[in-house]
């Protein structure tokens, strides 16, 4: 078996959910709950994940004993094992940081905002092409699936009230974007920008405020 393998597809689901228990996993991956704990025990002591304090219903096999929840340990979600760091694809982050460090220490923080702004017209004009026309959530859709191409895990849901979520489960800029907050509100002007003046995007969620992931609600407003 390719346990290498399985970890990797462990991360990458951990990446889509807030948790999951190791019975959950081991049916998903088609592994005994055995090796998975295994597996998961072992991307603890290196950091990938870890263990959830959890109130929720006890293990009907294990009756008194609460259900185990493991989730990603966002603390260090650099983190490269085993041969797959493409789990989590960063863009050349370092480069970007460097770059962002650069234009504000050369020239200013208005020179970085204009910087960013016109990074972020170009930006709304590629993706206003891909969105092209449609319904509400097909246009979503398709822009999930850039940001997803881009490493942004992302991924569109719809809701019975007719609004799209758009929920990006790993920011693929998170250094730079720790380095310049400007570019998160960046992102959100692109969003609203390539979808047009029919589409209203709130985000919802917003992984540098500790939430784990980005999240946008998006309704037409017509």
């Amino acid at each position: 078996m390719n346990t290498g393998g399985t970890k990797q597809r462990v991360v990458e689901h951990l990446q889509t959910v807030s948790s999951a228990t190791a019975p959950e996993l081991a049916r998903l991956m088609g592994v005994t709950d055995a090796a998975m704990r295994q597996h998961l025990e072992q991307l603890e002591l290196d950091g990938v994940v870890r263990r959830l304090a959890t109130d929720s219903p006890t293990d009907v096999r294990h009756r008194g004993r609460p259900a185990v929840h493991w989730a990603l340990d966002l603390r260090d979600s650099q983190t490269a094992i085993d041969g797959f760091p493409t789990a989590f694809p960063d863009r050349h982050d370092e480069l970007v940081v460097d770059l962002v460090r650069a234009i504000r220490d050369e020239l200013g923080d208005d020179a970085l905002e204009r910087v960013i702004a016109r990074r972020g017209e170009q930006q709304s004009v590629a993706y206003a092409r891909i969105v092209g026309s449609g319904t509400l959530l097909e246009r979503v859709e398709r822009l999930a699936r850039q940001r997803d191409v881009e490493g942004y895990r992302a991924d569109a849901t719809s809701a019975d009230d007719g609004s799209v979520t758009l929920t990006e489960h790993h920011c693929a800029i998170a250094d730079a974007a720790r380095s310049c907050g400007n570019l998160c509100e960046s992102e959100l002007v692109v969003f609203r920008r390539a979808l047009g003046p029919h589409a209203s995007v709130e985000r919802t969620q917003h992984a540098m405020s500790g939430d784990g992931r980005c999240s946008y609600r998006i309704t037409d407003v017509r």
